[in-house]
């Protein structure tokens, strides 16, 4: 949808939308076309507080207004032209993602501890906030920690190498604390009230696993965890597409004791992560302080390895 037909887009003009419930879609951030007709009417329902059949409605008048269907394959090719990349800092780990982290794709790190998966999210959330030419997206960025490894000093850090300004740049990466499964999940389905009034190019999950992993114990838990967490991801894809910005998951792993040869280390998530991640990463150490980066699934990218170093000030080459 264009600028223009986002300008004269207005929700109480919608069958089945009355002033009232185009004020509770105002204040939940749901004034994008694009996001409403990606939603679910489950899902708008709930968000809305408003009956199925009339969410049913409100998302069909969405979607026939922008002509969603079957599209020739150019006009996927003028969509791709709008797609933008965030340096990594590294040039050889910007060369395996085909120029940087890029936007309207979720991009998965996963790897052991200590093997750069948050330095890289920090790395990203300062690097956001560069102007174009510089590879940044000029934007902020949110910041979902469910570990409790959000550091600014970090992010000072970062920023000071990057010669930019530690206090302008904390400002602009707003930080939530997600303290269970449901609160991970209620903090991006709130997103879109502040990615347009805070300019948020960049979204950070870090890790987007490990509520999941606590909160759902044993066999008989798997299938509810493996649901919710579908629905969780696909909720960040459709934030990348509609608003154009790019997604940055983290993800634990754990051994398989089945695997006799080779590397036994497996990612958490199974399929579900495996589908609904563009891009995946397996992060390890290497020698002499190294990180090494192994392209392990991405549409439109060679597999291949990038090797660099974590500095003082962020994401380096050797």
């Amino acid at each position: 949808m264009d600028n223009l037909a986002k300008k004269d887009f207005s929700l109480e003009d919608l069958p089945g939308v009355g002033v009232k419930i185009a004020e509770k879609l105002k204040n939940i951030g749901y004034t994008d076309p694009m996001v409403i007709a990606v939603t679910s009417p489950t899902e708008l329902a709930n968000i809305a507080e408003i009956g199925e059949g009339q969410a049913a409605k409100i998302i069909s008048s969405v979607r026939e207004m922008l002509n969603i269907g079957y599209e020739t394959a150019d006009k996927i090719l003028e969509k791709r032209m709008t797609v933008a990349k965030i340096t990594t800092g590294s040039k050889t780990l910007n060369e395996l993602l085909g120029g940087g982290v890029e936007t309207q794709a979720i991009t998965e790190a996963y790897g052991m501890y200590g093997s750069g998966k948050s330095q890289l999210g920090f790395q990203l959330a300062v690097a956001v906030q560069l102007p174009k030419d510089k590879g940044g997206l000029d934007g902020a960025c949110l910041f979902i920690d469910t570990e409790n490894t959000f550091r600014p000093e970090r992010i000072v850090q970062i920023a000071r190498a990057l010669k930019l300004e530690p206090e302008r740049v904390l400002k602009k990466i707003y930080v939530a604390r997600a303290f269970n499964t449901a609160h991970q999940i209620l903090l991006i389905d709130k997103a879109p009230e502040i990615i347009e009034e805070k300019k948020i190019k960049l979204i950070v999950v870090d890790s987007v696993t490990s509520h999941f992993r606590a909160d759902f114990v044993g066999r008989g838990e798997l299938a509810g965890r493996q649901q919710k967490l579908n629905k969780h991801l696909h909720q960040l894809q459709r934030l990348a597409d509609a608003y154009n910005i790019t997604v940055y998951i983290t993800n634990q792993v754990m051994s398989r004791p089945d695997i006799l040869f080779g590397d036994p280390t497996t990612f958490v998530g199974g399929n579900v992560l495996a589908h609904a991640a563009t891009y995946r990463m397996y992060l390890r150490r290497g020698k002499e302080g190294t990180r090494i980066a192994r392209m392990v699934d991405a549409p439109n990218l060679s597999e291949g390895e990038a090797v660099f170093k974590i500095a003082e000030g962020g994401l380096v080459d050797l």
